[in-house]
């Protein structure tokens, strides 16, 4: 096991490096940084001055060394436009978007795997059916266009559920839906396909044949197997989810660090798109590395491979 983790180990900081190369790239990537801070209007002078002020006459590799090193003791700069430290922004954003992410998890998980598996169960049941529909609807429905759906419904109609903020977790229910309904049909369909590959396996067998309880067999000895794929791919949704929330934020009116992503690159503001991509990469990829290890623990032939 502690062989398996080290490797899993050295394969995230290896990816952390290629994205962090690939964030600091992103500054340059809109042409001369120096030209964007200074202005339209500015004279050569000005340029020249906020090119030396910001460093960016030094060698690039001085440059990324120097960022990096910042970087890891939580220093991405200031923002351009907000003239604001760039790591008091992520700290305001963030919790809003990792709650946002985590309630959205759980309506996922918890929609999921209960008709994942009473699909496995009885398949091609009505259950079987009723989840292949909410599947394809996951999948076809536009987030954008869900959202506004359930704010219509909700908010307009019912006066239920407030339509914006973030004032209580009442505002977050509608976001959370919409959200991690996207990412239930993927999770549903790998939760009934493990568990038909589990519930017809030897070992099932062998466990009715001795008499144990139905329940028994299901939940403590089929399920256990199954979900390990589901977890690995519930950790790989989690971070699409806090990533890719710049719509749903918008909808709803929730500031997070989608919102604020949005905010910076329609005004060229580079800083807080490159603290808010390491970031979240980092987050993606302590996801994962947790996933590959809850997964050997859970099977351990996985640490064989």
């Amino acid at each position: 096991m502690t062989r398996y983790v080290i490797g899993r180990l050295a394969l995230a900081a290896g990816v952390m490096l290629v994205v962090s190369m690939l964030s600091f790239s992103m500054i340059y990537m809109a042409g001369d940084p120096a030209i964007t801070i200074a202005g339209e209007s500015a004279t050569d002078a000005d340029i020249n001055a906020v090119r030396k002020f910001y460093r960016f006459d030094d060698p690039i590799y001085a440059q990324y060394g120097a960022w990096m090193a910042n970087a890891l003791r939580g220093d991405f700069g200031r923002s351009y436009y907000l003239r604001a430290p760039v790591g008091e922004l992520i700290t305001d954003r963030f919790p809003t978007t990792l709650l946002l992410g985590g309630l959205a998890m759980l309506f996922a998980m918890a929609l999921a795997v209960p008709l994942g598996v009473a699909a496995a169960v009885k398949p091609n049941s009505l259950v079987d059916r009723l989840s292949l529909m909410i599947s394809v609807l996951g999948q076809a429905l536009p987030g954008f266009w869900f959202g506004l759906m359930l704010i219509l419904l909700f908010s307009v109609k019912l006066r239920w559920l407030p339509p914006s903020g973030t004032e209580s977790l009442k505002n977050f229910i509608m976001p959370a839906i919409t959200l991690g309904y996207y990412a239930t049909p993927a999770m549903m369909r790998l939760t009934r396909t493990s568990m038909l590959d589990v519930l017809a396996s030897d070992y099932i067998r062998t466990a009715h044949a001795k008499g144990l309880h139905p329940a028994v067999i299901l939940f403590k000895h089929a399920l256990r197997n199954a979900i390990a794929p589901v977890v690995s791919l519930a950790a790989v949704q989690l971070g699409f989810m806090l990533g890719g929330s710049v719509v749903v934020e918008s909808i709803f009116s929730i500031h997070g660090l989608g919102h604020l992503a949005w905010e910076s690159i329609s005004r060229n503001d580079f800083p807080p798109v490159q603290a808010i991509i390491l970031t979240l990469s980092m987050l993606y990829v302590a996801l994962t590395f947790c996933a590959d290890v809850l997964n050997a623990w859970l099977d351990p032939s996985i640490r064989l491979e």
